[in-house]
């Protein structure tokens, strides 16, 4: 609920800005008219302002509590605008604010719900938009193309299944038959559906793959791929199980070399500065509150693998109790883990235990984003059972990372996959933005996990 409504206030704060800027222009022939009009009267716009968020606020929050599905509809903003327009005028009658820019304060309320109407339409029926929905045709044969139609088909709308051509084995080895055959074309197939992707899909390879139509539509400017890249645009993941080596090495990608590690490097000795300025007067809080709650040390420190194999040991906030793995040695932990303290929950859950392991970004063995670092007894035990799972260490391992906001909580080798899947795909697409993009996203975790 905080993260929906933070959310919602930077997109009406976008707009009002919007709104402000283009009723200026429309409003005065220059900037030098507006600066004289305006000069004294910012009090004026600000008031405004705070009555169009707010009045935006108060009918979203009122919807919410009442849980009406239309809060972030049509009649939502209407509800609000016809608040904020009352507001404003009892202002301009009763105090007298808003006097010679009455023109400027109606232009700001009108363009403010044009904006936030065509977002709402926008967002409803963007499917809808010509050249917008990736209508999908998959070629190929067993599970494998039945799994991609399934992923196609739950995808979230972000693609449309548009038919599925089954390629048998040992129909195809002639070429001159895979451009004859009036049976098996599929480029008038994908131009009838207007599909503008075909999805290659091959369990049994051997006399099936239809080289030459697929050659045929790529040349006529639909994107053709194969199984593991859709499932990886779909799902922002690596599909372990069909990835081979070549494709490892030949795929775009997995580069954070040069300049990019320069400035990846350079972002977390800055951001780990500033978060340790704003963070370390909270820890003494947080001490007193651990030793409040359990005996023990403040601090955790534990052995843990870094990039090029190498141990590093980490600094946490501790969480659990002093003799934890006394008699279980290293294990798994788990949601319920019943070694944790009651402190120690929340801390996890808000990330809170974490903050310590900024002086290990500040000090280089970690960075602000990158996989999870895992204990040298795991890692021993997930590189024999997971195939790549070294790969994950050609990185430095970060406080958060990609698994971290898009997978829960991991306590299995079953887990350790799935978070692989993340973690190689964070490597493989890593650029700045990405980075920045992980750590908004690990703030909303956050919030979320703290507002339980």
């Amino acid at each position: 609920m905080v993260t929906l409504a933070s959310v919602r206030m930077f997109k009406d704060f976008i707009f009002l800005f919007i709104a402000l800027a283009f009723s200026s222009l429309f409003v005065f022939n220059d900037f030098s008219e507006l600066l004289a009009v305006c000069q004294g009267r910012c009090y004026d716009l600000a008031v405004l302002a705070g009555i169009i968020l707010l009045s935006s606020f108060i009918v979203h929050m009122v919807m919410y509590l009442s849980r009406d599905p239309r809060r972030e509809g049509l009649i939502s903003l209407f509800m609000s605008m016809v608040l904020a327009t009352n507001v404003a005028f009892v202002i301009y009658w009763k105090a007298g604010l808003f006097m010679q820019l009455e023109e400027i304060v109606l232009m700001i309320l009108c363009l403010f719900g044009v904006l936030h109407s065509v977002w709402i339409i926008g967002s409803t029926h963007w499917r809808r938009i010509p050249g917008v929905m990736q209508r999908v045709l998959i070629v190929g044969n067993g599970d494998l193309a039945r799994d991609m139609r399934e992923l196609a088909e739950t995808s979230g709308g972000r693609y449309e299944f548009s038919d599925f051509i089954q390629c048998e084995p040992g129909d195809y080895d002639d070429p001159v038959a895979q451009v004859e055959s009036p049976s098996f074309n599929i480029l008038n197939r994908a131009r009838e559906l207007k599909a503008n992707n075909i999805v290659v899909s091959m369990s049994e390879r051997r006399g099936a793959f239809p080289l030459q139509e697929v050659l045929s539509c790529k040349l006529s400017g639909i994107e053709v791929m194969d199984a593991p890249e859709f499932y990886e645009r779909v799902n922002k993941r690596l599909m372990l199980e069909n990835i081979r080596p070549s494709a490892l090495i030949f795929a775009s990608g997995f580069k954070i070399i040069g300049i990019r590690r320069f400035i990846k490097r350079l972002m977390d000795i800055v951001l780990s500065l500033i978060g340790l300025i704003i963070v370390t007067p909270f820890f003494p809080l947080v001490a007193l509150a651990i030793k409040l709650d359990s005996p023990g040390p403040i601090f955790f420190r534990q052995v843990r693998v870094g990039k090029g194999d190498q141990p590093f040991e980490i600094v946490k906030f501790r969480s659990m109790r002093q003799d934890a793995e006394k008699k279980s040695g290293a294990v798994w932990a788990k949601e319920n883990d019943n070694r944790i303290t009651k402190l120690g929950r929340f801390l996890r859950k808000s990330r809170i235990d974490e903050l310590p392991q900024l002086v290990n970004v500040l000090f280089g063995s970690m960075s602000l984003v990158g996989p999870r670092p895992e204990r040298p007894e795991f890692v021993q035990e997930l590189k024999k059972i997971i195939p790549y799972y070294s790969e994950r260490h050609f990185v430095k391992p970060g406080i958060t990372g990609w698994a971290q906001v898009r997978y829960p909580y991991g306590a299995s080798v079953q887990d350790a996959i799935e978070k692989l899947r993340y973690d190689l795909y964070y490597i493989k697409n890593y650029s700045l933005s990405f980075d920045l993009l992980i750590m908004f996203k690990t703030v909303s975790v956050m919030l979320k996990k703290m507002g339980r």
